[in-house]
Parts: structure tokens; C-alpha cells; sequence
């Protein structure tokens, strides 16, 4: 097995179980104790776990939350919901931007159902579910790849998007407090407010849970987007705050 196999499979066991042994890694891949000590020196320098003694952990926090395949196997029901509610805002012939994240992830495979559309996004994930579908236009962004993040950013990805306009952007954000958006890396935060230059209405996409937390970075404010796209409302002070400053919440209906 190659080491980039051998450490994507470490991480599916990581956001599994939370922990993994150093022995245990080294007898399922018939590898020494020395190949799994380089891989997970590998994935801590990424920023997607940390070794401790005898073997690794991911901890539930704002770091490792930000680990594409980590939210992908959380909250899928409540991120369906959101998907789907920004998938009927959605009408044939636009051209719409998605960026990274599990949430578009998940928009990205309902969207033959809208076809014709012109979809750009930097998401790896949406760009192969859309890359062999008819009727979808597909533009994908270049730039540096992240594992981290399974998408591209950087220079490359901003200039891209100085060239293009859409009908609809779907953006996604892992922390809400108050009336802004926040986001732990800036490369992410520099690409995704190039994607609201680049449209006429953006959507913010977010999960109950991420209100009243914060990350290092601003991504925007509230009241930049079109509308919130929510699985279910937040409490009721913080309804009542977003309802106070005007920002329209959009709760996901219906069973998925």
C-alpha cells in the first residue's frame, strides 16, 4: 500500500474512533513502527491530528473540526437537509459557485436534477461528481491543493474567480457568532469572499450548532448574504438578534 493510501485510511480510523495505536496501525499495514511514526508525523504537521504517546488522536475542536473527511461523517442528516433547501433555491440555467466543505459536497450531488447549469467550485469532491454528468457545465477552479480542506485555494484560485460571475453562491462556514461568520484559515477565507465578489447572491449555509462559536479569522457578515440556510433555528436569543438585524434564516424543511 502507498503511503498516501496507507495515511488516508489512518484518518478514516481516526474520525471513526477518535484514537488510534501506533501497534495496531503497524500490524494492519504490515508496515514497521517507524513507517507509521513518519505517516502520522506527516498528517500532525498537516494539522490533522495529534500524536500522543503510543499513537494519535482527533479531537473534537475548531483544529481537527476543519479536516474535510472529520465533517463529512458528522451531522450528514442535518447537512442534507441544508442541502437540499439550498438545492430548490436553485433554478435550470443558472451558473452557480459552491466552494469547499461537506455541506456542498452533498449540493453537489443533487445538482443534475437542475440541469442545464453552469457550476465553478474549488471543491474536489463536487468537481468529481459533476466532472462526467451531461447538461453541467463544470469549471473548476485551479490553485493548491489542500488535503486538509479537499480543495484548491491560493492566488491562482482568487485571480480565477476575477474572471467570472454568477447567478447564486453557496458558501459554507464552520463558526457563527453575533452578525458575522468566521473561519480558522486564511487561504479558505480569501477564496470564499472571492466567491461573494463573484456573484449576485450568496447563501450562507450552516448548521445549527456552529452558533456562538467563533475562529481566528472574519469571513463576512451577516447581512453580506442573500440568506442563512439553517437545519433548524438557533435559540431563541440568538432568532431574535438575527431577526432584529434584518438577516433572513432560511430553516430546512422536510425528511431526507
Amino acid at each position: 500500500m502507498k503511503s498516501t493510501a496507507r495515511r488516508q485510511e489512518i484518518m478514516e480510523l481516526l474520525v471513526t474512533h477518535g484514537t488510534v495505536e501506533l501497534e495496531e496501525l503497524a500490524l494492519r499495514f504490515s508496515v514497521s513502527k517507524m513507517t507509521v511514526h513518519r505517516d502520522l508525523d506527516h498528517l500532525e504537521e498537516a494539522g490533522l491530528l495529534r500524536k500522543v504517546r503510543g499513537g494519535a488522536s482527533i479531537e473534537s475542536s475548531g483544529q481537527f473540526e476543519s479536516d474535510f473527511l472529520y465533517r463529512k461523517q458528522r451531522a450528514t442528516k442535518e447537512k442534507r437537509l441544508i442541502a437540499q433547501a439550498a438545492f430548490n433555491l436553485i433554478e435550470p440555467g443558472m451558473t452557480i459557485i459552491i466552494n469547499d466543505g461537506s455541506t456542498a459536497d452533498l449540493l453537489g450531488e443533487l445538482l443534475p436534477e437542475k440541469r442545464p447549469l453552469t457550476v465553478i467550485t474549488n471543491n474536489m469532491a463536487v468537481i468529481n461528481e459533476l466532472s462526467s454528468k451531461k447538461g453541467v457545465t463544470l469549471i473548476a477552479l485551479g490553485g493548491v491543493y489542500s488535503q486538509k480542506f479537499n480543495g484548491f485555494f491560493g492566488v491562482t484560485t482568487d485571480d480565477c474567480l476575477i474572471h467570472l460571475r454568477a447567478d447564486l453562491a453557496f458558501i459554507s462556514s464552520p463558526a457563527v457568532d453575533g452578525l458575522k461568520c468566521f473561519h480558522m484559515d486564511q487561504d479558505v477565507v480569501r477564496a470564499k469572499r472571492s466567491m461573494l465578489t463573484a456573484t449576485k447572491k450568496a447563501y450562507l449555509m450552516v448548521d445549527h450548532q456552529k452558533f456562538g462559536r467563533t475562529a481566528l479569522h472574519v469571513l463576512a457578515n451577516l447581512d453580506e448574504f442573500e440568506g442563512v440556510i439553517v437545519d433548524q433555528e438557533p435559540d431563541p436569543k440568538t432568532m431574535a438578534a438575527l431577526d432584529q438585524a434584518g438577516i433572513k434564516i432560511i430553516v430546512a424543511q422536510g425528511e431526507v
